[in-house]
């Protein structure tokens, strides 16, 4: 399983755009449709995909996506 690349589809459903290309160190600044709806829409999508449920200090942490890789990693080895 790669997280990233299962993360880059969730992105380009969310944005509605097939040309969006994320690294671990993509942050919200580099995506311009980026904000405070498309984030909680982005968290839902990804909970959904890995089956998974963030904790609020875990959403409040996510500075970039490898940080959100991160968190996934942790809530999906609780498991």
């Amino acid at each position: 399983m790669n997280i990233l690349n299962d993360l880059q589809n969730i992105f380009r459903q969310v944005f509605e755009d097939d040309g969006i290309v994320i690294s671990s160190e993509t942050t919200a600044d580099d995506i311009e449709e980026w904000d405070s709806l498309t984030h909680l829409q982005l968290i839902m999508q990804v909970e959904k995909k890995f089956k998974i449920k963030f904790k609020t200090s875990q959403i409040k942490n996510m500075k970039n996506v490898g940080s959100m890789v991160e968190a996934i990693n942790t809530n999906m080895n609780q498991v």
